[in-house]
């Protein structure tokens, strides 16, 4: 039995940005206190009543660096003790780099060994205009401080076809996170969610149209692949063995558990979640999200990564081939330049990518 992942969420955050929605709440070290209680005494739990081993951890948010390493540190063991973590697990931090008052060591004594830096971008005013409450500078000092802890595997985030946003700047933001030498980075296009403060003002939002969106997209995996990091995922690249295990879990198909409000879930063949409040999760309210792990989610997720739908590990977990229907109907996408097929499987390219909500509904018809 494979062990699983384990998914903790910090809902809190120093000040919400206008295009997230996550669920979180404005901080307070009394929340704080009480909400790492509550953790603990989950993570115990599902400990307890799982008996599953596990090999990844992940802190999500929210702003999980804004608990302080204490609570982080604490949190872990309590982790380590209730799913016996692999003494190889990779633990993940995300961090805001607003405040410069995060103990990088402490965290690293513990146990912790990759951080997820919340960049978005390398220009002061895309920042401001995102929302974020950091500079471009303080997210270095974030970076430098980490390495010098002992970090060698750190993450950045970026975002693509922000407001104001051009090819230029997009180019300085890839520019700074390869100067770092950090050894992964994600890049996702903007999306406009419902019940957020972009989506209300989205009519008066300068940013860029469906074509834009798609070329500056291209230009970023093409440049990040000069730089040396390798798409793996629609929106990951990494250098050579920097994918992040965790979140591969998730596109895999694995099993995780996930402990926290709004925290999500897939053991034994079913989903389920807590709702989105801390009642619900204090409560242990549970809700079912129905079975998964079936055939065509497990392309859905597949198709996400840049190896594909592969034939011999879908073999692996159905004992039989991928059905010649699926193959068949992502032929018709080959001429476009938009994927391959082959005796490994399926899967898109990065133009392909930009379409794949569309392309493997296509496929799965």
């Amino acid at each position: 039995m494979k062990d699983i992942g384990v998914y903790v969420h910090i809902p809190f955050c120093r000040r919400k940005c206008p295009y997230c929605d996550f669920y979180s709440v404005e901080f307070s070290e009394e929340k704080a206190d009480i909400y790492t209680e509550k953790l603990c005494q989950g993570i115990e739990m599902f400990g307890d009543r799982l008996k599953r081993k596990a090999d990844t951890l992940y802190f999500g948010g929210g702003t999980p660096s804004i608990m302080g390493a204490d609570r982080i540190c604490r949190m872990t063991e309590v982790v380590k003790k209730a799913f016996h973590l692999a003494e190889n697990a990779e633990i993940t931090v995300e961090v805001n780099p607003e405040k410069q008052d995060i103990n990088f060591e402490k965290m690293r004594c513990a146990g912790v060994n990759r951080i997820s830096v919340g960049l978005q971008s390398a220009n002061d005013k895309e920042l401001k205009l995102l929302g974020r409450l950091h500079n471009v500078s303080q997210a270095e000092k974030c970076i430098d401080r980490a390495k010098v802890a002992g970090f060698d595997n750190i993450s950045l985030d970026l975002m693509i076809a922000t407001p104001m946003q051009t090819m230029e700047s997009l180019k300085r933001s890839i520019e700074f996170c390869a100067k770092r030498n950090v050894q992964h980075i994600s890049a996702y296009i903007l999306k406009v969610e419902e019940n957020t403060p972009y989506y209300r003002m989205r009519d008066s939002l300068d940013i860029c149209d469906d074509d834009e969106q798609a070329e500056m997209y291209l230009y970023a995996v093409e440049r990040l692949e000069e730089y040396g990091y390798k798409q793996y995922e629609i929106s990951n690249f990494c250098r050579k063995g920097y994918e992040s295990r965790h979140n591969l879990k998730y596109w895999h198909d694995e099993e995780y558990i996930g402990i926290g409000a709004s925290a999500h879930s897939f053991i034994d063949g079913r989903r389920f979640f807590f709702g989105r409040s801390f009642e619900d999760f204090y409560s242990m309210k549970i809700e079912d999200d129905g079975e998964g792990g079936g055939i065509e989610e497990y392309i859905m997720l597949a198709m996400r990564l840049s190896e594909g739908l592969r034939n011999d590990l879908f073999k692996e977990r159905f004992g039989m081939d991928i059905p010649e229907r699926y193959i068949y109907n992502a032929k018709r996408f080959v001429k476009a330049g938009l994927l391959y097929v082959d005796s490994t499987g399926i899967r898109l390219t990065p133009e392909g990518f930009l379409l794949s909500n569309h392309i493997i509904s296509e496929i799965l018809e």
